[in-house]
């Protein structure tokens, strides 16, 4: 009924109605090409379907971009009262940093924009960059991004094609271990503090080797203490 993998206590149709207004806590590993606002939407009307429950309150703790895949937290009934807290937890993610290209978006949402010689990128120069971004750093987040600007989401400016000036912002990110051993595409595991973007340590990586590299694939692993494996 659900085509999605939904990690919890128990199934679903066990749950009763008491015990789904009283607060359950979910895990879900969020499909390609998935909103988490549409795997909210579809677990609340299972829910109530099942259930023939008219109205309960259910929120993910934690954006992943539709390109993404991975961990969400989804929070049902009074739980829901819980979602700051989990939002505030350290994140695991590994992935793929694709050298050689940019685009406007600093993934695959976007096309190419520029394309860049890989000659002379050294496996120390791309150790050396991912140490740089690793700790308390500095990032601006993507224009085609849900950070708000006078009230406005970035990305719905941005894909009007107007100018949009994102601040720079402080995170923490505390591992950064990259394998080169696909090159171009650099794969790596990233564990980060609450509002980094992926995206941004990806175009970033790039800039430091004077050239250009956008994210071409990302899977969020673990929030806190909760892990897909779970």
């Amino acid at each position: 009924m659900l085509p999605f993998s939904l990690i919890s206590d128990k199934p679903l149709n066990e749950y009763s109605e008491e015990e789904l207004k009283t607060g359950v806590v979910f895990l879900v590993d969020k499909p390609l090409n998935w909103t988490s606002f549409q795997v909210v939407n579809k677990l609340r009307w299972v829910i109530r379907k099942m259930h023939k429950i008219k109205k309960i309150k259910v929120g993910h703790a934690g954006t992943l971009d539709p390109l993404a895949t991975g961990l969400l937290i989804i929070c049902v009934g009074k739980k829901t009262k819980e979602i700051e807290t989990y939002q505030g937890k350290e994140k695991e993610y590994t992935g793929t940093i694709t050298l050689g290209a940019s685009t406007p978006s600093f993934d695959l949402e976007t096309e190419i924009d520029q394309t860049f010689s890989i000659d002379g990128i050294s496996e120390e120069a791309m150790q050396k960059a991912a140490a740089s971004l690793t700790g308390a750093i500095e990032q601006y987040p993507p224009v085609f991004s849900a950070v708000k600007i006078e009230g406005k989401r970035a990305y719905e400016s941005a894909r009007k094609g107007e100018e949009v000036k994102v601040k720079p912002r402080s995170v923490v990110v505390s591992k950064f271990e990259i394998d080169t051993s696909e090159f171009p595409k650099v794969h790596f595991t990233i564990v980060c503090s609450k509002g980094t973007y992926i995206r941004s340590i990806a175009s970033d990586f790039g800039k430091i080797l004077n050239n250009g590299a956008h994210l071409s694939a990302l899977r969020r692993e673990r929030i806190g203490e909760f892990m897909l494996g779970q």
